[in-house]
């Protein structure tokens, strides 16, 4: 794409996130002086895409959008029911060639267009159950700060519209570029995932009372050695109907429930005391340093050591 102008739509719409609006136009802003400095002549040009009003961004634009984007959502819930206008639009840019892009919430109004179908996606951890329930034929990874597919790119949290607009940039010009905008802007452009700042969110909204008396005991006792036969007689039931009602419920095995919440624990525990790893372990219920160890890296992605160099910050 050599001497020509990247075209960036930035949909607005309602409860759209206005400091990523303004925010990806800025940053494409600065990528801009970057490229001029280094004597390239790729630069972007964004729209402000109305979704109420999209007829307007066809009269802004003399030229078919390089890359559409939907960021964040930060109040309202239209991203659940987008309107059909909106839709078409979307397909019709991603047939004309547009890559299409997500940031959180996005992927909600992303994935009514049928484009995710048979895809791996991510968005904000904590929307993704809704968005694997909602959308059943697609793959939610949300351990991924970003899934780059090509014609279809989707990010995770509310900020990680930084990184896609950093994506974009390496994609439309080079990756030194990228980063040197990244050291400009004071941004981690080296490798990180989702994974890092996920919390283990226990969902208690699914209705099974049973399951959720379970919930609560397993809330005070996860540090002692359970078992799912003792879990089902508590309540009464079988093992094996225990075991259908619980994943059905929370969408876990009692032991990858187990397993999860004694590591968030964990976590808590390395940012809020002095205690060793290995005092921690023993403290959520691993006898064996080791095992600790490995479904911490399992389910964090890093290393308790790793984790309490990024987020507990040093005595000066």
């Amino acid at each position: 794409m050599t001497n020509s102008q990247i075209h960036v739509g930035i949909v607005h719409y309602p409860g759209a996130m206005l400091s990523a609006v303004q925010g990806l136009a800025e940053q494409f802003y600065l990528a801009n002086q970057f490229c001029s400095e280094h004597g390239l002549q790729q630069t972007f040009k964004t729209y402000t895409c109305d979704s109420q009003n999209l007829e307007q961004s066809f009269e802004n634009s003399q030229e078919n959008f390089h890359v559409v984007i939907l960021p964040p959502c930060l109040y309202e819930q239209y991203y659940l029911k987008p309107q059909s206008d909106l839709i078409d639009w979307l397909q019709l840019q991603h047939k004309q060639g547009a890559i299409i892009c997500s940031v959180c919430a996005g992927a909600f109004i992303l994935a009514e267009t049928g484009l995710l179908d048979g895809r791996k996606v991510t968005s904000h951890w904590k929307l993704a159950d809704d968005l694997a329930r909602n959308f059943p034929n697609i793959q939610v990874d949300s351990s991924r700060l970003l899934i780059n597919d090509t014609d279809i790119i989707t990010s995770g949290g509310l900020m990680s519209w930084v990184d896609l607009g950093l994506e974009l940039v390496a994609l439309f010009t080079n990756s030194k570029l990228m980063r040197q905008l990244g050291r400009f802007l004071l941004v981690d452009t080296g490798s990180r995932e989702q994974s890092y700042y996920q919390s283990f969110c226990t969902r208690l909204d699914h209705g099974d009372e049973i399951i959720i008396r379970v919930q609560h005991q397993l809330q005070k006792s996860f540090h002692q050695a359970i078992k799912v036969s003792q879990l089902a007689e508590t309540v009464n039931l079988t093992e094996r109907t225990f075991l259908r009602r619980f994943v059905n419920a929370t969408g876990l095995k009692p032991t990858q429930y187990i397993q999860r919440l004694r590591i968030q624990k964990a976590c808590e525990l390395i940012e809020s005391t002095t205690k060793s790893i290995e005092r921690v372990a023993a403290d959520v219920g691993y006898e064996d340093v080791s095992a600790f160890r490995k479904m911490f890296i399992k389910i964090t992605e890093q290393t308790p050591r790793e984790y309490k160099n990024r987020f507990v910050r040093s005595e000066v």
